[in-house]
């Protein structure tokens, strides 16, 4: 790995860093509570994000979705709910930390219903058992990947309601991610190997996401972060 090359990981590992530490502190503060509308949280996250790193930017748009709301695909903006007492709340947010992306997500469950327990469980199960299957294959395409991924996800009893499990990501702005072009995502029809060099010369980086739902019960959830480094 070339000393550029070798910085851009450390970069995008920091970005990755920080933003988890976000999601801690917003946690700490009580901002993920029973009463509160998705908006608040999102605003209370947005000036969090401010208060410690000076960010005003975000390269995808914020989402913070409760209740049924989880159900819903990235691309689509559901009307604003109010978190409820026994709820699950799952966050999405790619801040730039001085030109570098991070792109992290998790879900949080309100209550004790085993359910919705069990689901928040299997995100982060499900995430690692995509990244093994990475490890394991050298040569892996993004369609492998995601018929991959997507299989373990109907072993465990879920559904997933999105067309892809990931896409490239980089320093800010980067590459543009074109929604025709499918060796930009881990999707159907990306017969490309993920372990491959852009157009630019540089290595591209991954994040794998696992977004799951349960149609019966109303409800799903959402956990990502960087897959190659």
């Amino acid at each position: 790995m070339s000393t550029a090359e070798r910085a851009r990981v450390e970069s995008l590992r920091g970005a990755e860093s920080k933003a988890a530490t976000l999601f801690e502190e917003a946690l700490r503060r009580g901002f993920v509570v029973a009463g509160v509308t998705e908006q608040d949280v999102s605003d209370r996250i947005r000036d969090l994000a401010d208060e410690m790193y000076r960010i005003r930017r975000f390269w995808h748009k914020r989402i913070v979705r409760a209740g049924r709301n989880t159900m819903a695909p990235y691309r689509e903006n559901p009307p604003n709910l109010t978190i409820a007492a026994n709820d699950i709340v799952f966050i999405d947010f790619g801040p730039v930390f001085q030109e570098w992306e991070a792109d992290f997500g998790r879900t949080y469950v309100l209550g004790d219903d085993p359910v919705r327990h069990r689901l928040a469980a299997d995100l982060a199960r499900l995430w690692d058992g995509g990244r093994e299957r990475f490890c394991e294959q050298p040569d892996i395409t993004g369609e492998q990947l995601y018929r991959h991924v997507l299989g373990r996800i109907a072993e465990a009893g879920w559904e997933h309601p999105e067309t892809h499990t990931g896409h490239l990501v980089g320093e800010f702005p980067h590459e543009r991610i074109d929604g025709e072009q499918r060796a930009s995502y881990i999707t159907e029809g990306n017969s490309a190997p993920l372990r491959r060099t852009a157009p630019s010369g540089q290595a591209c980086h991954w994040i794998l996401e696992i977004h799951i739902v349960n149609p019966a019960r109303g409800f799903g959830g959402f956990h990502e972060q960087l897959l190659d480094i």
